[in-house]
């Protein structure tokens, strides 16, 4: 079988976790790649496998650590819908190549247990990354604290390289199992993201988040997040914009209304209010402020107002678009309208006050007739 030899380094990057450096202190032990290209490391080196039917095999047997896979499906994996006459003896046959291979990179021969029904590898967070992956995002959603838990999401992200699978040419795994992988990442994605928020470092965030609404325009999920993120950042044009994209996109691809998460955080964005969806922490190297403490990025935004209000309903709407400078254009449906009425608008408003003071003295005009 044909290989691809990408030589890593041994020692342990400057501040990994403890994961991190336990694995880079014990070089010499085989462990699986498959969040990424299916590959092969001891520490010195990581062998990527070409695609083959073994590869296939292999593949599927990670996708299911320590349970039992049935010989029919690892026939369709590796033949998909033809399999051979005589499958079971040409996957035992299958089979024995990959134990063949192990064998090259120090891989246990008993790895692969023939069990009633199929087969089994086991493994543990140790020898395979998604176990590891899966190990690290658990015990982030399980921590108290948010920068520990943090560094263990981005740890569990910075497992994901290349494309997943992309040696693998199996129309089984890649239709009915690797969709799943994909999900798995983007939770830890979200986690991350998340975590950011909590800490208040929703700046900071803010470039690394529109790359993944950009990788992914359809999930709510991540552009709830960059929503939040721009809307705690004073930046709440973008985040109508952001609702805007989502919103179109929803409805024409899919003829779906965006969930109600996502509803609701618009309508706290264009009322100017705290959003509700997480407790928000203070920005790091930021003093709490008032006797109380620290109060959020979002309690800090500009208070409700009428004449905010209303500017926000019809943006809302689509009548007036606001672009990132906070000034308002008039929507060319509008101004057609206004222009059949025998009147015509300025090409451009300025932003109003959120609210403006009233002078008793200052007599309103009278009424136009």
């Amino acid at each position: 079988m044909r290989k691809a030899v990408v030589k890593t380094g041994l020692p342990a990057p400057h501040g990994a976790l403890p994961d991190q450096q336990a694995t880079a202190a014990h070089p010499g032990r085989p462990r699986f790649q498959v969040l990424g290209l299916l590959a092969i490391t001891d520490g010195h080196e990581t062998v990527v496998l070409q695609p083959s039917k073994p590869t296939s095999l292999l593949a599927a047997l990670l996708l299911h650590p320590g349970a039992v896979v049935s010989g029919e499906l690892l026939q369709r994996v590796v033949w998909g819908d033809r399999p051979p006459s005589g499958g079971r003896s040409a996957l035992h046959t299958c089979v024995l190549r990959l134990r063949r291979l192990f064998s090259k990179y120090g891989v246990a021969d008993h790895a692969i247990e023939a069990v009633p029904g199929g087969y089994r590898l086991q493994a543990d967070a140790e020898t395979l990354d998604l176990l590891h992956f899966r190990d690290l995002l658990g015990r982030a959603s399980a921590g108290d604290d948010p920068e520990s838990a943090l560094r263990l999401a981005r740890a569990a992200l910075g497992l994901w390289k290349g494309p997943l699978l992309g040696n693998v040419h199996s129309d089984e795994l890649h239709r009915d199992h690797v969709p799943r992988l994909a999900e798995e990442r983007l939770l830890a994605v979200e986690r991350v993201f998340d975590g950011e928020l909590r800490l208040g470092r929703h700046r900071e965030m803010i470039a690394e988040a529109r790359e993944a609404v950009r990788g992914q325009p359809g999930h709510e999920g991540l552009s709830a997040l960059l929503i939040e993120a721009l809307y705690r950042s004073g930046r709440r044009a973008e985040a109508l914009a952001e609702y805007r994209r989502i919103h179109a996109h929803l409805t024409s691809e899919l003829g779906v209304e965006p969930g109600a998460a996502l509803r609701g955080l618009q309508l706290a964005v264009l009322r100017g209010e705290p959003y509700g969806g997480r407790p928000a922490l203070p920005s790091a190297g930021v003093p709490p402020s008032g006797a109380a403490g620290a109060s959020s990025a979002l309690e800090r935004a500009s208070p409700p107002a009428p004449g905010a209000l209303v500017l926000r309903a019809l943006v809302d709407a689509g009548l007036l678009e606001e672009d990132p400078s906070g000034r308002y254009r008039v929507h060319d449906l509008l101004r057609l309208f206004v222009q059949a009425a025998g009147t015509s608008l300025p090409a451009t408003a300025p932003h109003l006050p959120a609210t403006a003071p009233h002078d008793p003295a200052k007599k309103s005009p009278p009424p136009a007739h």
